[in-house]
């Protein structure tokens, strides 16, 4: 059987939630208890979290805002680590998580690519021979002389995406960035991982575009509430996400609508 490059066996990850405890006096009279109940407030950011990704597959994760999708990535990417559990990783992580992770604001783009390619764990050397690759595909004509500091967040987007898509990734962490720039960009990003699929690379995608996880992915995950929903291919997922969120916008609009209904019958009658 196929051997896993990345693994996830129940995993939890929380975090602590830090009240405010009244007064030096209330906490140095009460420490033992208010220790206790500092340790016992947790956010639980993922609850017995398992899944697999095997090399060269596709996988894309999808759920609302919150249910912890970027979680899941930091535990991938080895910036996070679970609270209890297991993660395993082989391979090297080519991250994408966040529109100017690794970017210098003072330097530019151009300079950016250098410090960017080093700290994937390329060599210069590596790294200057596919240069003028990365500016063609990003577009940016002279905004790749200027300071990163100048660029909007579409640009950014450009430029994080031209970087990883060409220093080689082994496994390529993607979060919500196809959904920033015009569309044409967009649909580039979306034929340069077409490339990736025929050439071996694995990719997890975080995307609220049902269509884009649909079109790239082979399987995708759906968490809800920090637990597993569903497993299976991404266009059943897809479909199963998107019928779920239609259910849950024309419940809130039936809430809406009774909560005018009944502001409109109490209101003043003069």
């Amino acid at each position: 059987m196929e051997e896993p490059v990345i693994s996830f066996d129940q995993v939890y990850k929380s975090y602590p939630m830090y009240h405010h405890v009244r007064g030096v006096k209330n906490l140095m009279f009460n420490f033992p208890h208010n220790l206790k109940a500092l340790r016992r407030q947790q956010f639980e950011a993922l609850n017995n979290i398992s899944f697999e990704v095997y090399r060269g597959e596709k996988f894309g994760i999808v759920g609302y805002n919150g249910a912890g999708k970027s979680t899941t990535l930091g535990l991938i990417a080895g910036v996070l680590k679970p609270s209890s559990g297991r993660v395993v990783v082989r391979g090297r992580i080519s991250p994408l998580l966040a529109l100017g992770t690794g970017f210098h604001p003072e330097l530019t783009g151009r300079e950016n690519i250098l410090l960017n390619g080093v700290l994937l764990g390329l060599t210069r050397r590596e790294v200057k021979a596919r240069l003028e690759e990365i500016i063609e595909f990003s577009e940016l004509g002279e905004f790749i002389e200027r300071p990163i500091r100048t660029y909007s967040t579409g640009m950014m987007a450009r430029l994080g995406f031209s970087v990883v898509a060409h220093l080689d990734p082994e496994i390529l962490l993607i979060d919500e960035v196809l959904g920033v720039g015009d569309i044409r960009f967009q649909q580039k990003c979306i034929n340069k991982m077409a490339e990736f699929r025929n050439s071996g690379v694995t990719i997890v995608l975080v995307s609220h575009s049902m269509t884009s996880v649909s079109e790239i992915c082979d399987r995708a995950l759906w968490i809800q509430d920090h637990h597993v929903k569903m497993i299976g291919s991404a266009t059943e997922v897809a479909e199963a996400y998107t019928a779920a969120a239609q259910l849950d916008i024309a419940a809130a609009g039936k809430r809406i609508n009774r909560r005018k209904l009944s502001e409109k019958v109490s209101g003043p009658l003069f």
